[in-house]
């Protein structure tokens, strides 16, 4: 099994129905037990608005790619094909512990305005999604 990236930031790519790929700079944490290896994850957690298009396009395919990027998405190394599922919100904890443990006061910063601006526009109603990736066979 090939390990997955492990960067500050990944390109997760995923699939329209015409199998064209969309290619978006996530942050990504490590979660669950390591791949063999020095340099994977044995899973990755992103978190998105729940109205995004990759969300949407993950109810369609759960096939992604996922690589190391910079910030503005652009490749820092090759992606390896993965398999990608929305969390159940009882897994919500431990996937949001673990980003809090890998981006820090800026996990914190962005998590907190995010909240907030949901009780103003949403009244408390959960506008995100977590998504599990997991190396593909």
């Amino acid at each position: 099994m090939t390990a997955l990236p492990t960067s500050r930031y990944v390109r997760l790519t995923t699939f329209r129905r015409t199998g064209a790929a969309v290619p978006t700079p996530v942050w990504a944490a490590p979660v669950g037990d390591p791949a063999p290896g020095p340099d994977g994850a044995g899973a990755l957690v992103v978190w998105t608005s729940a109205d995004s298009g990759k969300v949407k396009r993950l109810r369609h395919t759960s096939r992604v790619t996922v690589g190391p990027c910079d910030r503005r998405g652009r490749p820092e190394g090759p992606a390896v094909e993965a398999v990608a599922e929305l969390l159940d919100p009882a897994e919500w904890p431990a996937a949001l512990a673990a980003l809090a443990r890998r981006y820090g006061w800026q996990w914190r910063i962005t998590y907190a305005t995010s909240r907030l601006a949901a009780l103003v526009t949403h009244r408390g109603r959960e506008r995100r999604a977590l998504i599990r990736i997991t190396a593909g066979d």
